[in-house]
């Protein structure tokens, strides 16, 4: 199955290989692809769509939640993966 997540705070490469490691940390995603243009996270997995929840709660927790869902904790948050995702 494929899943395509619009979301906040997406600024940079950083971000994106933040972000790209923390959802390939779940078994069931076969691939990664993030559009630092577009602020959109496509996932190809396999299961259900029940798992689409999942990668959506992982990328606010890093600081990237769905479109319309962000808050200032959430923006603080992302600084700080856009940061570590630029040292790695």
């Amino acid at each position: 199955m494929k899943t395509t997540i619009r979301i906040e705070n997406l600024k940079c490469h950083g971000c994106a290989n933040t972000i790209t490691k923390g959802i390939e940390k779940f078994d069931e995603v076969e691939k990664v692809k993030v559009n630092v243009e577009d602020s959109t996270v496509e996932v190809l997995f396999a299961g259900s769509d029940d798992n689409i929840l999942k990668f959506k709660n992982k990328l606010s927790r890093l600081g990237y939640p769905e479109a319309g869902h962000n808050n200032m904790i959430s923006t603080a948050k992302s600084y700080v993966s856009c940061a570590v995702g630029r040292m790695s």
